[in-house]
């Protein structure tokens, strides 16, 4: 088996709330690619590469990265994926999001070759749903609490609020939350770096007193003192997202026990193999691990869904429910019933393209 197309299509999708925004910046729109990887039994794997600017990974310059690698691959095993991503390192270093793309895109041809669903390559499914947590975006309190009882009156019991590092305005935010919402939901916290640790311990001390079950990424990524005294300050668990930025940034905030909890991000680790391996180095020392936003098509949500299937240390919700305020996604294959997705049975990822331009653009049968 080889392969013999590589190709590369652009994804823009606007969002349902075109004011949407978090402490890092606003867009209207999500921006990322699709990956085709063609083998020579007309079998084609998909993969999303995800532009998060805020990382680093603008849309244009994965674009490149991928147009780069696309010579790599034609010809190549695509079973031999430790050998084949070992040549893009050695190529380019870093562009984590068009590598994942790529080793989303073999491991879903991969799955589709065998004719099974993609969690048979991760050892088999330890669970069939995934609660979904749903992510506020910063507004007014009244805003955010309205928007809270939408998602609760659609079945989500899981949310994470936005806030941006005024402690006044973020507790007002919370508690009105929690006022609308009522005690049996659960509340998640995300600064995305906004606060300093000894704002961040004030705010999430006062936070507290509304139940929340933990706050993502409260003071800047490489702030690792810092982030270690939220840790031990607090009574709430305390988890790394832009912190975990590589295996290398895990491996130190687990053996420097820096926080309770990472958020593993496929894209941002460059593919399935790598989350697996984060998820191990968590494992091993104790802290725990759930799956960060995957805001881009349902092609996305559903990777990174049957690997959370097949991952035993998953134990919360995670966030595979942003394509829902997307618009114009292009694949099709999985929808949120009752704040969960169930996992797919049919083979690879389990979504298909809806758009007959991008399949023909693919080459190849769209399996």
């Amino acid at each position: 088996m080889r392969i013999t197309a590589v190709d590369v299509t652009s994804c823009v999708m606007p969002k349902d709330d075109p004011t949407w925004r978090f402490a890092l910046g606003a867009s209207p729109t999500t921006e990322g690619w699709i990956v085709a990887i063609t083998n020579d039994d007309g079998i084609i794997g998909y993969g999303y590469a995800s532009a998060t600017a805020h990382i680093g990974a603008s849309y244009e310059g994965i674009r490149t990265s991928l147009e780069r690698f696309k010579p790599l691959l034609i010809g190549k095993d695509p079973f031999d994926i430790e050998l084949i991503l070992r040549e893009l390192d050695r190529n380019l270093a870093g562009n984590n999001q068009a590598k994942a793309a790529i080793d989303c895109a073999l491991y879903d041809l991969m799955a589709k070759s065998l004719g099974m669903p993609l969690y048979k390559l991760f050892g088999g499914k330890v669970r069939n749903r995934v609660p979904i947590l749903r992510i506020l975006a910063i507004k007014t309190p009244a805003e955010m609490a309205a928007a809270a009882q939408k998602l609760v009156d659609k079945g989500y019991s899981y949310f994470k609020i936005k806030v941006h590092g005024d402690v006044a305005e973020d507790v007002a935010c919370v508690k009105a939350i929690r006022q609308q919402v009522g005690d049996k939901a659960h509340l998640t916290i995300d600064a995305n770096q906004s606060y300093q640790p000894k704002d961040a311990i004030t705010a999430i001390n006062r936070m507290a007193e509304f139940n929340i079950d933990l706050v993502e990424q409260p003071v800047k990524f490489d702030d690792l003192r810092g982030l270690k005294l939220v840790t031990d300050s607090v009574p709430v668990t305390v988890e790394a997202d832009e912190a975990g930025g590589s295996l290398n940034d895990i491996m130190t905030l687990v053996m420097n026990r820096a926080v309770d909890a990472v958020s593993l991000k496929i894209p941002r680790l460059g593919g399935l193999r790598h989350t697996v391996a984060a998820a191990r180095i968590c494992e091993a020392g104790g802290v725990r691990y759930r799956f960060g936003a995957a805001v881009g098509s349902r092609l996305l949500s559903a990777t990174g869904m049957h690997l959370a299937a097949a991952l035993p240390g998953v134990d919360y919700a995670c966030e595979f429910g942003e394509f829902d305020r997307l618009l114009d996604d292009p694949f099709e294959g999985i929808e949120i019933e009752n704040g969960h997705l169930t996992v797919t049975e049919t083979i690879g990822a389990g979504v298909t393209l809806r758009q007959p331009a991008i399949r023909a653009a693919a080459g190849g049968k769209a399996r």
